[in-house]
């Protein structure tokens, strides 16, 4: 696995999920002060980024009006993405 800077607009989020707004505020706040310290992670399949997981700091980064988010990146075969998304 390996860390990497990826665009936020690069990243496909395919499942729907409801964050906190208060966590989101909490986030925003502390990477206002001391950055995004935890990356999140996504699988690149065929050359795209997709996130499953890391909602809440993709939010407040997106907020913020980043345009990257530091990201673990695992490469993985299409079955498991399907499997992600059954």
């Amino acid at each position: 696995m390996r860390v990497v800077d990826i665009p936020l607009n690069q990243i496909r989020r395919p499942l729907l999920r409801q964050n906190d707004p208060a966590k989101v505020l909490a986030l925003m706040e502390s990477i206002r002060e001391i950055g995004q310290q935890e990356p999140i992670d996504v699988l690149e399949v065929e050359g795209q980024y997709y996130g499953f997981s890391g909602c809440h700091r993709y939010e407040a980064m997106s907020k913020l009006g980043a345009d990257t988010i530091r990201c673990y990146v695992r490469r993985a075969p299409r079955s498991v993405l399907k499997m992600h998304l059954s």
